[in-house]
C-alpha cells in the first residue's frame, strides 16, 4: 500500500469517527491517535486471537465435572461482562476472559490434585477475586508498580512477548512435545506448511503497514487451511462445519460454594490463585503500556490502572457464581493493540463479538488455531521492542531482567518468570550491599513470591 492510498484510508476512518461523534468523545478516539476503523479492526484482531478460549475453557473445566456446555455458557458471558466493563470503566482496549493459566490451577490442583469439589473450587475463585478486589481499590498496585524497577518492567513486557510467540508455535504444530529434548520441532505437514503461509503473508502486510494486518492475516490463513489438508497429508480436515447453533446451558449458574470455600485448609489455595491472577492482570497492562505510549498516564504508568484492576478483579468474583474460573485480562489484547487499538472501543468490539457465541459456538471450528498462530507470532515481536532500553551492562539489572524474560515461556507461566525476577533483584540487591535500592513494596513482593512458590 503506497502513502497516497494510506493517507487516503486514514482520513476515511478518521471521517467515520467524525460521524459518530458520541463515540469519539466517550472513548476519546481522536484524542488517542485512532480511528473507529482501526479500533473496530483491533478488537476484532483481539477477539480472533482469543476466542480459542470459548470452547478450551470449558474442556479444561469439564475434567473438573464442570459440564461442558455450563463452562461454554460461563465462559461466554463473563468473557462479555468483563470485556464490556473494561470498555465502559477502564475504556482500555483489552480482553477480560477466563484465564488458561487459573483454569489449570482450578481443575488439576484444586479438584483432582486435592480433592476439592468443584462447586467449593468456584467459593476459592470468589474470595480471592474479592482480596484481589480489595487490594485494586487501594494504592497497593501503585506502589508494587512503582517498585519494580525500569529493567524488569522492560523484561516482564518481553517475556510475555516470548510467551505469546511460544503459545502462537504451538498452536501451528512448528514446536512439539518430546521425551528426549522437552520440546521439538513438529512434523512438516499440511498444518505446519499452512502455518508457514499464513506467517510470511501476515508478516508482509506488516511490512507494508496494511491497515488490519492481523485481520487479515487471520482470514488468508483460513483460507488456506480449507484446501491445504485436503491436498497434503492424506485428505486431513483442518476447517469443516460441525453446526451453526447450540442453545446456552446455564444449569451451573449459582453453584459455586461460597461458606465451604472458608476454611483454612483452602487458604493457600485462595493466596495461589490471588498472587497469580494480581500479577497477572499487571504485568499485563504494563506489558501494553510499554508497546504503546498512548495506553500511558502522564506518569508513564498504564492509563487508568486502578479501573482496570477493578475490572479484572470483580470479573473474577462474578466468573464464579457464573461457574467457570478466574477471569482475567488477557495476554492476546497485545493483537489489538499491535493492530492499532488505542481505546475501550476495542473492548466494547471484543464484548460484543463474544455475546453471539452464547448460541453460535459450533461456528468457531471454521477458524482453526493455526489461523491465530502467525497473528500471536508477531504480536510477540512487537513486544520485544523494550529489549534495547534493559541496562544489560550492569549485571545487577541485567540478571533478574533476564531470568523474568526466559522463564516465562520456559515454565509456562508469566506468574513465575515475575516471581524469579523479584525473588533474584532482592537477594543480589542484599548480596551486594545495595539494601537502599529495594523499596518497601518490592520486599513485600518479594516475599509473597517465596510464598507463593512455596504453596504451589
Amino acid at each position: 500500500m503506497n502513502e497516497t492510498t494510506a493517507r487516503s484510508t486514514d482520513m476515511d476512518g478518521a471521517d467515520k469517527t467524525r460521524r459518530l461523534p458520541f463515540l469519539d468523545r466517550f472513548f476519546n478516539v481522536t484524542q488517542r491517535g485512532s480511528t473507529l476503523k482501526t479500533e473496530i479492526l483491533a478488537g476484532l484482531a483481539t477477539f480472533l486471537a482469543g476466542m480459542y478460549i470459548i470452547v478450551v475453557n470449558p474442556a479444561v473445566l469439564s475434567d473438573a465435572g464442570i459440564p461442558f456446555t455450563a463452562a461454554l455458557s460461563a465462559t461466554v458471558l463473563i468473557s462479555f461482562m468483563g470485556s464490556l466493563a473494561m470498555a465502559f470503566y477502564a475504556r482500555n482496549p483489552i480482553l477480560v476472559a477466563p484465564g488458561m493459566g487459573m483454569n489449570a490451577l482450578f481443575t488439576y490442583t484444586l479438584v483432582l490434585g486435592a480433592g476439592l469439589s468443584w462447586e467449593v473450587a468456584l467459593g476459592c475463585v470468589f474470595w480471592s477475586g474479592v482480596m484481589f478486589a480489595i487490594l485494586a481499590m487501594f494504592n497497593v498496585r501503585k506502589a508494587i508498580i512503582e517498585a519494580i524497577p525500569l529493567s524488569l518492567r522492560y523484561a516482564i513486557t518481553c517475556g510475555i512477548g516470548l510467551f505469546i510467540t511460544f503459545i502462537g508455535l504451538q498452536n501451528a504444530g512448528f514446536i512439539t512435545g518430546s521425551d528426549a529434548t522437552l520440546v521439538s520441532l513438529g512434523n512438516m505437514d499440511a498444518h505446519l506448511a499452512t502455518f508457514f503461509l499464513g506467517l510470511i503473508a501476515t508478516a508482509v502486510l506488516v511490512i507494508m503497514r496494511f491497515n488490519g494486518a492481523l485481520v487479515m492475516g487471520i482470514a488468508l490463513t483460513t483460507l488456506a487451511a480449507i484446501p491445504m489438508g485436503r491436498l497434503w497429508g492424506g485428505d486431513e480436515v483442518m476447517v469443516a462445519w460441525t453446526g451453526l447453533a447450540a442453545w446456552p446451558d446455564f444449569s451451573a449458574v449459582m453453584k459455586v460454594d461460597i461458606m465451604g470455600a472458608l476454611k483454612v485448609a483452602y487458604l493457600p489455595f485462595i493466596f495461589v490463585m490471588l498472587f497469580t491472577n494480581f500479577f497477572d492482570a499487571m504485568s499485563c497492562f504494563m506489558a501494553l503500556s510499554e508497546s504503546a505510549p498512548e495506553l500511558k498516564d502522564e506518569d508513564g504508568n498504564p492509563r487508568n490502572l486502578r479501573r482496570s484492576m477493578t475490572v479484572d478483579a470483580f470479573s473474577s468474583m462474578i466468573a464464579a457464581p457464573l461457574g467457570t474460573s478466574a477471569a482475567q485480562t488477557f495476554i492476546e489484547s497485545g493483537a489489538g493493540v499491535a493492530q492499532g487499538g488505542r481505546t475501550g472501543l476495542v473492548a466494547l468490539v471484543i464484548a460484543l463479538l463474544f455475546l453471539p457465541f452464547l448460541f453460535l459456538s459450533p461456528l468457531l471450528t471454521l477458524v482453526p488455531s493455526i489461523a491465530t498462530a502467525p497473528a500471536l507470532v508477531m504480536v510477540g515481536l512487537f513486544m520485544m521492542a523494550p529489549i534495547s532500553k534493559i541496562d544489560w551492562e550492569h549485571f545487577d539489572q541485567a540478571f533478574p531482567a533476564f531470568l523474568a524474560i526466559i522463564l516465562m515461556p520456559l515454565t509456562y507461566s508469566i506468574t513465575l518468570g515475575i516471581a524469579f525476577g523479584f525473588i533474584s533483584f532482592v537477594l543480589i540487591k542484599v548480596c551486594t550491599g545495595r539494601f537502599v535500592e529495594i523499596k518497601p513494596a518490592m520486599w513485600i513482593t518479594a516475599a509473597l513470591s517465596v510464598v507463593m512458590l512455596m504453596t504451589t
